[in-house]
């Protein structure tokens, strides 16, 4: 049996029954037989890539024994359909879904934000030594120059290395944030109180989430746990909005001293006590004054 395929007449793969030899050429590279096992029930159906199944004229020419028989087509659109062979990337299409991909990359854009954010209030109100200053900016726009090269390879179409190299980069780096806000929250309190403690919790949490979620999508196309990474990564852009929050509200409060809030409070336990004190003597005073009155 011999199988030429042909496209606009000029040969893109052929098949020699004889010695079993399968010949594709560089621009169909691609080109395989749908089963090559059912050749002898007639059927010499091809497989192509979408990249390589231009549209045009094809055509089947298959000769057995004394046997010939050509059957022409013309392609007008083509499609990947799944035939239980194919690459992951002919058969899954796209990994994660567009909207779920703005998704994911919104969720990095607001982490990096709420973070440039928190430092401009705390670079505002506090002093910060040069050497931490520098420190502080230099690892935000390390994480921002990585997630952002991360987005613009995950938010490409297909299911590659290339995509899950991309997811990597944009959720793996978030630890940063983590020693990060730790950092932040120390330049502000001389000792980190249960809620900044909470809300570093919080991120890692997230963190952790996160990178559970990324390990289960990146073998699976389409991802069946995408809800997990996006989760993740939703609960640290909350703990970053309430880590602003909460320094940008405690920087309003009156004349009240962040870096030692308790000595504020026994500063006013204690002036209490002297007025009360103070009340009590002017109180003896005026009744001591009165029983000499009535002395006289």
């Amino acid at each position: 049996m011999f199988v030429i395929w042909k496209k606009q007449g000029e040969k893109i793969f052929s098949y020699h029954g004889g010695n079993k030899k399968l010949n594709t050429y560089p621009s169909f590279s691609s080109a395989r037989f749908l089963s090559q096992a059912d050749l002898i029930k007639g059927v010499a159906s091809l497989v192509l890539r979408s990249a390589e199944a231009t549209v045009g004229n094809y055509s089947c020419e298959v000769t057995e024994s004394n046997r010939e028989g050509e059957l022409k087509m013309e392609l007008k659109n083509s499609s990947v359909v799944s035939c239980g062979d194919e690459t992951p990337e002919e058969k899954c299409g796209s990994w994660f879904l567009l909207v779920e991909r703005a998704v994911i990359i919104s969720l990095m854009c607001l982490l990096v934000i709420f973070c440039a954010a928190q430092l401009s209030v705390i670079g505002l109100k506090y002093e910060i030594e040069s050497q931490k200053k520098v420190c502080v900016i230099v690892a935000l726009v390390i994480f921002a120059v990585v997630a952002g090269v991360g987005a613009a390879l995950f938010i490409q179409d297909g299911y590659t290395v290339q995509n899950q190299a991309g997811l990597g980069l944009t959720v793996i780096p978030t630890v940063i944030l983590i020693p990060l806000q730790y950092v932040m929250f120390g330049i502000v309190f001389d000792s980190l109180m249960q809620a900044t403690l909470a809300l570093i919790g919080l991120k890692l949490l997230g963190f952790i989430i996160a990178v559970v979620g990324f390990a289960l999508c990146v073998p699976a196309c389409p991802p069946l746990h995408g809800s997990v990474l996006i989760a993740g990564l939703a609960i640290m852009a909350i703990g970053s909005l309430l880590s602003l929050a909460y320094v940008f509200i405690m920087e309003l409060v009156g004349n009240l001293e962040l870096r030692n809030p308790q000595f504020i409070i026994i500063n006013c336990f204690e002036i209490n006590i002297a007025r009360f004190l103070k009340f009590q003597n002017e109180r003896s005073s005026s009744s001591g004054d009165a029983k000499g009155v009535m002395l006289e």
